[in-house]
């Protein structure tokens, strides 16, 4: 590992809260005083947030997977007595294992929470569970465990605002129930569950409008992104809704059908082919 400059906590305060940051960026924080830390060990001390008490073998794994397991766990040892000058280190070792510091507080944590307390029902909070992983796991980082867990955590919060809007439709609560499906469709546009969600919404409002609507925009978007047709679960949610219209479009068929060329015509036009 190359020579960095060790951690920098001027001005910290003894005793303050530690937060680590790992979506949106990796930011590590002693009460209000942002630590400094260098690449190399943002990469130990981030994993170690998502492994917590991962076996030294297995960090070292993941952190330099084209090294010989030696010299893998050589430079493990070697970030980890790095970490271990600065008397903030949020790290404990015991015997095999690394974990962060209990005082640690971690924002993917906070969204894991949350949405545990979504799937069992409980209310964590509207604006909290709608932040919370609002902002990609480490953008631009591209390491193979970075890039499994990102796509875990996104997956995560989906379902998270999807059972919340869910949730909040159950009990009719519609603005709320909205709120969160607008946040899951603005995570993920071509994502159906989302949009699907927004037109039961407004049927359950009694809004028809908003819901035909609803429905084309995401149709129209699909068609001009993946030359795909909503699913049938989803045109279902439409048919007693539609079917009326649908009904008056066949009806003018057919009736269109049933009038004789000859009356089907103009007065205009009989003249003109009148001998």
């Amino acid at each position: 590992m190359a020579a960095a400059p060790s951690m920098s906590t001027t001005g910290s305060r003894p005793g303050a809260p530690i937060a680590l940051h790992l979506l949106g960026g990796f930011r590590l924080l002693h009460g209000d005083t942002s630590i400094v830390v260098p690449r190399g060990l943002q990469r130990v001390i981030a994993l170690i947030g998502l492994r917590p008490g991962a076996t030294r073998s297995h960090l070292a794994g993941l952190l330099w997977p084209d090294a010989p397991e030696e010299r893998a766990l050589s430079s493990l040892r070697t970030a980890l007595w790095r970490l271990r000058q600065d008397p903030c280190c949020p790290l404990i070792t015991s015997g095999d294992t690394v974990r962060l510091d209990p005082r640690v507080g971690v924002d993917v944590d906070a969204l894991v929470g949350a949405a545990a307390r979504v799937r069992d029902g409980d209310d964590p909070g509207a604006a909290g569970a709608l932040a919370a992983g609002r902002h990609d796991l480490l953008p631009g980082w591209y390491d193979d465990w970075v890039l499994a867990d990102r796509e875990r955590l996104r997956q995560l919060r989906l379902h998270m605002l999807e059972n919340l809007a869910d949730q909040h439709l159950a009990a009719g609560r519609h603005g709320e129930a909205l709120e969160a499906a607008l946040e899951a469709m603005s995570a993920e546009p071509l994502r159906e569950t989302p949009h699907r969600l927004v037109v039961r919404i407004h049927l359950a409002e009694g809004n028809a409008f908003e819901a035909v609507h609803a429905f084309y925009v995401y149709r129209d978007l699909l068609l001009r992104e993946l030359r795909l047709e909503p699913s049938t679960a989803m045109t279902a949610l439409l048919q007693d809704t539609l079917a009326p219209i649908h009904q008056a479009t066949r009806d003018g068929s057919a009736t269109t059908r049933r009038v004789p060329a000859r009356l089907a015509s103009s007065p205009t036009d009989r003249r003109a082919t009148r001998p």
